[in-house]
């Protein structure tokens, strides 16, 4: 569900250490945001990370 569809960037697992040095499991998911782009040649609705918004790779459809 949570996967960037450009670079495939998805959740991660681990541990969440608390002071008593408890571990318990968590995950940290990506910052994805929903987002028309081209897809061939028609616009196609999907999940991208801000990274690769924000570095360009990414081509909107308007």
């Amino acid at each position: 569900m949570a996967e960037c569809y450009i670079c495939g960037k998805k959740a991660r697992a681990g541990n969440q250490l608390s002071h008593s040095h408890i571990a318990t499991k968590r995950r940290w998911l990506p910052n994805l945001q929903p987002v028309r782009i081209l897809v061939g040649a028609s616009p196609r609705r999907v999940m991208v990370c801000t990274r690769c918004l924000k570095s360009g790779r990414v081509k909107r459809a308007i």
